[in-house]
This record gives structure tokens, sequence and C-alpha cells, in this order.
């Protein structure tokens, strides 16, 4: 009976309260007046009830909003994506993402879809929305900005970084002179608009600048560097004169706006000598912690809040007051990091996508419907590049840099980006811009950040040399060199102790580089040393323990596949050993929804489909970024599904087919360096029918007879397979194995993987 007692307790209750309740709603409807209204029964009224009131529910402002959300994020990353694999900024694919969202394309070619998307009384929610994320986003930048790295090069830096924004501010001053009669608005006095365009001209995107130095490897090298400091030297500079501009914009003349500019002068002092050393002490209590609590995190969001609001009442922007406040945040690397990734995510991923969209609701590509306005836009482009590009450079040069490096700083000081749609939005908002320069701008931001990678290619390409400097050395030829990527420590020791034991008797012909790659979206100027250093710690202290010298690759990127196929392809590697994922596809509906969604949005897995590559990872728990190293590596690849590997000290080699001789191969190099016990297992005679493989076995087994056991496949049973440390088996074989769903499979240690 205990057994049941629940059962009938839950029946009970749930049975007998649910008659009470069907008695007192019977019993209540003789309290109705008589007048009641009637609703006459039928399925066609009904019907059309439902239909009535889905419409309702789908036509209501929160409906909206979260279908305009779910459609701006798919569209973002799916443009953004295919600009990072072109070599582009993935914040250049989200902008044109926006703007195809907004009436120059879906607009145009589906007018019904895109009134019943963007409704015109939806845009304000979706304006104050994007404009939480701007705050939040211009918090994180002023936090990504390293003060000390201005400190320490702050002579060249100041030199170029102000050279780069006067001169394009002077130019953008002289275009608004021969362009303020056709296009500044009615009634906008001719310094406001041509104190906008100056400043417009002027600005460079910091972060996607980081980004592009980061990508290419140039963060420890002193060009890099120098970039990086010009870049926040000008965003503090540009932020400033923003500032002292919009408070000329509203105050109408210089002379009124001193109020304002007195009154943000006072904030300033008051954020840097009161606010900072509040929080440097909350920073020096709480910087040691790996998370922070609810309160903490409170004071600072609310601090960031006040601050925002205080630069909007002042008349400077909610944006400035943001900036400033990350830009004081504690001088923690690790507490600037917990509060970032606490932000990023939510401003990045969710909220800026809004504004990209926003702005594209902007920007009516359609209005430049003239062969005359063209020439505008290509002359305003023109002046900004002129301004921006060789203003800098002609800085850089006049310090000391090269041509080389000088062309490389304009390049990238020329980069606007994400910062310039920020201030064309502001100008817009003002009143100072028309439509049609708005649109005539986010062109030139766009164009002036995609020529970036181009420009960075060419000035590399006619002086002959690259932007990695870090890790060029000369190879010997003669040496057999492995590369291990990993993504995580533990699987990271388990690859260099399996490294290890292929090479530990040939240290001086053998050379082994541990490569390891961080998301740059993940990466800020001011923590890259101290990642770098994380990241390898627990492997060079397993080094130590090997008596193995490794040699260390730290990268950031927004594609870490494709580096790690790039690297190994391009750096005459012997072969690649790497750890197996997860895929985020494996064991759910939901999940296999997500991976037939991925192959329709991704053309290397379409394409895969087509060719019938794909067939080969149809059972495997392979993850995407395994799958596309494994198609794309063009040298030996060996992954490492790591179940705990500590010690090679027993492998067993099942071979399948007279394809596996190779393998015999790397049995050998076990065996010779590692003193290695090696089973070959002949799963299909073919240790007895084919020539090469009874050969190369036997010959081992004459070297190396205490190290070589040959049996079959009767052996694989759990006494056998608890003693094994490692399976090496072949891609082929290993999906032959997977098709057969072979039950000692869920018995068996680590396995090594190879293609050949």
């Amino acid at each position: 009976m205990k057994k049941y007692r629940n059962t009938l307790f839950y029946l009970g209750v749930t049975g007998g309260f649910t008659a009470l309740i069907y008695w007192i709603v019977k019993e209540g409807k003789q309290l109705e007046g008589k007048e009641t209204i009637i609703h006459t029964e039928g399925s066609g009224d009904s019907w059309q009830e439902f239909l009535t009131s889905m419409i309702h529910n789908v036509q209501d402002p929160l409906a909206i909003l979260l279908a305009q959300i779910i459609m701006i994020i798919l569209v973002a990353r799916l443009f953004g994506w295919i600009f990072k694999k072109i070599g582009q900024p993935s914040v250049i694919g989200e902008i044109i993402a926006g703007i195809a969202l907004g009436p120059s394309l879906l607009g145009l070619y589906f007018p019904e879809f895109f009134h019943a998307l963007f409704p015109a009384n939806s845009l304000e929610n979706l304006k104050f929305l994007s404009q939480i994320g701007l705050i939040l986003f211009m918090f994180v930048i002023g936090m990504e900005l390293d003060i000390k790295v201005l400190k320490n090069r702050a002579k060249e830096a100041v030199v170029i970084s102000h050279a780069s924004i006067v001169i394009p501010f002077a130019l953008g001053i002289g275009l608004a002179y021969f362009v303020y009669n056709r296009f500044a608005p009615e009634g906008v006095k001719f310094l406001s608009f041509s104190l906008f365009m100056g400043i417009a001209m002027s600005i460079t995107a910091f972060p996607v600048l980081a980004r592009i130095v980061q990508e290419r490897g140039m963060h420890k090298t002193k060009l890099g560097a120098i970039a990086i400091t010009c870049a926040a030297a000008d965003d503090i500079t540009a932020w400033c004169l923003l500032a002292v501009v919009i408070a000329i914009v509203k105050a109408g003349t210089f002379e009124s706006s001193m109020y304002i500019i007195l009154l943000a002068a006072l904030y300033v002092i008051m954020m840097i000598y009161l606010v900072k050393p509040f929080l440097k002490r909350i920073g020096d209590l709480y910087g040691s912690k790996d998370s922070l609590s609810k309160p903490v995190v409170a004071i600072f969001f609310l601090l960031l809040i006040i601050s925002s609001y205080a630069t909007e009442l002042i008349g400077i922007h909610a944006l400035f007051g943001a900036f400033m406040m990350g830009a004081i945040m504690p001088d923690v690397p690790k507490f600037r990091t917990v509060f970032i990734s606490k932000v990023e995510d939510v401003s990045v991923i969710l909220l800026l996508p809004l504004f990209f969209v926003f702005t594209g609701l902007r920007t009516e590509i359609g209005l430049i419907n003239e062969p005359y306005l063209w020439k505008v836009t290509g002359f305003i482009i023109l002046v900004a590049v002129a301004g921006k590009f060789f203003g800098s450079a002609l800085a850089a040069k006049f310090v000391g840099q090269s041509w080389r490096n000088s062309l490389i700083i304009g390049a990238l000081m020329n980069t606007r980006g994400l910062m310039e749609l920020i201030v064309l939005n502001i100008g817009l908002a003002l009143g100072v811009l028309t439509s049609e320069v708005f649109t005539m701008m986010v062109i030139m931001a766009l164009v002036t950040t995609f020529m970036t990678g181009p420009a960075l290619d060419l000035i590399n390409y006619i002086f002959k040399t690259t932007d990695i400097t870090d890790h060029d050395e000369e190879t010997d030829q003669s040496k057999y060199r492995v590369l291990i990527s990993f993504g995580n420590n533990e699987k990271g020791k388990s690859l260099l102790r399996l490294a290890h034991s292929l090479v530990k008797k040939q240290k001086e012909t053998c050379n082994i580089t541990a490569l390891h790659l961080s998301l740059s979206d993940e990466m800020h100027t001011f923590n890259i040393e101290d990642k770098e250093k994380s990241s390898f710690s627990p492997i060079m202290k397993e080094a130590v323990v090997l008596k193995q010298e490794i040699t260390p690759i730290f990268k950031a990127t927004l594609d870490v596949e494709s580096e790690i196929i790039d690297i190994a392809n391009q750096g005459d590697y012997d072969l690649l050993l790497v750890g197996l994922g997860k895929s985020i596809f494996e064991g759910t509906i939901l999940g296999k929804v997500i991976g037939f969604t991925s192959r329709i949005i991704n053309p290397e897995r379409l394409l895969d489909k087509f060719t019938g590559k794909e067939g080969l990872f149809a059972n495997s728990p392979f993850d995407e970024r395994t799958r596309q190293i494994v198609t794309r590596v063009k040298l030996p690849l060996g992954v490492l599904i790591d179940k705990d590997l500590k010690e090679v000290n027993q492998v067993f080699v099942p071979i399948f087919c007279s394809e596996d001789s190779f393998l015999i191969d790397y049995a050998q190099k076990l065996i010779y360096n590692n003193n290695t016990s090696v089973t070959f297992l002949d799963m299909k005679g073919h240790m007895e029918s084919n020539f090469v493989i009874a050969s190369a076995i036997g010959s081992l087994k004459q070297k190396f007879p205490a190290n070589v056991i040959l049996n079959n496949e009767s052996i694989l049973q759990n006494e056998f397979l608890e003693k094994q440390n490692l399976m090496m088996v072949s891609l082929d074989s290993w999906k032959d194995l997977l098709d057969a769903s072979s039950e000692w499979l869920s018995g068996v240690p680590s396995v090594l993987i190879i293609k050949p």
C-alpha cells in the first residue's frame, strides 16, 4: 500500500478539488443577470474568434518587438558569418544586415512584410532598446581602453592620433563648405553642420581596429602596440570633441555652449577625483575574486546609469557618460574581464544588432538616385580616406616610422565601423544631418572599414612582408614537426603527453609546437598577456614534468577552425594533433533541428552534403570545428577522443583494411620513443592475406619482439580493454566501427583517430 500512497493522495487531492471548482462555477452561473451576452456556438464563429485573437496577439507591441529581435539576430549572425568567411570584420556584415532589413532592400522588394515586421509605431521601442545596447557597449569600450598603454607610448601616439583627427576634421569642415547649401537641413547653422561633418570624418573604430590587430597576430609587435595606442588616444579625444560639438549644436552658438562645456568639465572632474577612487577601493577589495556578488555588480550598474543620465541632462549625450564610466573602472584586468563577460554578450549579440537595424531603417540607399549624388558620395569617401589614411600615415612617418609601418597605421586608423554609425545617428537625431547625407556617410563608413583588410594585404604584398613576426623562425626541413592545438588545459596536457610519446628519444630532430587560439570577441587589449600566460601555464608545467621543450603560439581570432587549418597547412608540420569537442547537435531533437538548420546557412556543410564528404561524419561524435579541420587540413591529422590519457604504455591498433598500413609507422614511433607495448588486432584477416601489412608488422616484431603482440578481435573483452591506454585507428575504419555499432566500443580507452 505504501507503494501507491503518493499516487492515491495525488489523485484524491487533484480530483477532489477539480470537482469542487466545477461545482462552484456551476453554482456561480445562477448569480449572472438575465441580460447576459449569449455567444452563439458554431465552428465558424469559434474559428473566427480564434483567428481574431491570434491577429490581436501578433499585433501586440511586445509580440512585434520579439519578432523583430528574432529576425534581427538571425540575419545579423548570418551576414556576420558570411563577412567573417571573406576576411572582413563580422561587424561589417551586421551593419549590412541592418541595411538589408531596412527600406533599402526588404522594404523595397517585400513592402508588405517589411511594414508588418517594422510598423511605424513600433520603431520607438526598437530605438530605446538599441540605445540601452549602445550604452552597455560604450561602457565596454571604455573598459577596453588600457590607459597604461597611453602613458608608455604617449609621445608617438599623441602626435599620430591628434594628426589623424585634426587633418580629417579640417577636410570635413572644408567639405561642409561645398555641400552646405545643397545638403544641410533647413534652419541648421553652418557651424553645427560643419562640426558634425568634421567629427564624422575624424572618428576611428577602436574595437574593430583592436580586433584586426589581434587577428593578424600584430598585438605583440611594436607596430601593433602603436596602432592600438593611437586608436585609444583617438577614441578619447574624438569623444571629448563630440561632447563639445553636441554642446555647441544644442546651444546654437559657441558662446552659449560654454555653460554646457563647463558643466561637462565639472562632471569629468567629479568622475576622476570622486568616483574613480571609490571604484578603485571596490576593485582592491574584490579584484582577486573569480566572481562578483550581486550588490557589487548593482553598484557599478547604478553608477553607469547615473553617469549616462548625468551627461544626457548636461546635454552631451548619455553615451559619453557610459564611455567615461568604463574608462575609470578599476585598473584590475581580472576585474574588468569579469565585468565585460557580464555585459558584452548581452550588448553585442542581443542589443547591438538592434542598433544596426535601427540605423538600416534610417538608411535609404534609394535616396541616392542620381549620378550627381553618387559623385558626391564618392567625393565624401575620397576626402575621408585622404584625411584619415594619409593624415595618419604622414604623421607616423614624421615621428620615425618606416613607410610600410606608416601606411599600415594609416590603413588601420582609417577603420571607422560602428563608432562612425553612432556619431551619424546622433547627428541625424539632432537634426544636423539630412537623410541623404546620413545615407552617404553610412556608405562611407562601410567602404572605409571594408577596405582595411585588403589595404593591409596590399601593403604587405608591396613590401613583401607579413603581419606576423612573433613566431617566424627558420625551420629545419629534416625535423619531424608536431603541432598540437588545444582548447582547454586538460585536453592540451593529454595531447602533449601523446606528442611527447611519439618523439621522446628524438628531441634533437623533432619539434613540438603548442597552439592555443582565443576568440577575439573574448579578448581585450588590457588582458591579452595575462590570458596568454594563464592559457599556457598548465601546458608549460606539464612540459617541465615531461622534460619536453615546446614552442607556444597564442593568437586571437574570430574563426578558430580556419585559423588552425591555415597555420597547420602553411607551417610545414608533419602531424597535427587536435582534441575532440562535443557537438551541440548531439543527443536531442532540438539539437538535430539546429544541426539541420546549420547545413542550410553554412555553405561549406551544404557543399559537403552534395559531394558526399559529410558521410564521413554521419554517426561520429565530431563537433563542427573538428569536422571542418578533418576535411580541410592537408597534412596527417590525429583527433584524440580523450578519456584522461595519462600515459601511452599500452596501445592496441585494429587493422580493418589494407589502407590501415600507415598506422604501423605511428606504432613504430611509439615503440621506439616510448617503449610502448602495441597489440595489433587482425579484424578481417588482412594481417595474413596482405603482404605489405604482414611484412611490416613482421619486421617490427622481429626488431621489437617484447613490444609487438598479434591477436584478433576475439580479445576485445573488458579485461583487455581496461589494461589499454589508447586505441589507434584510421578515420575510415572509425567510420566502419560506428556504422557497425560494435558493442566493445563503449569500453575503449582514449582513441586516436588518424587521417593520413
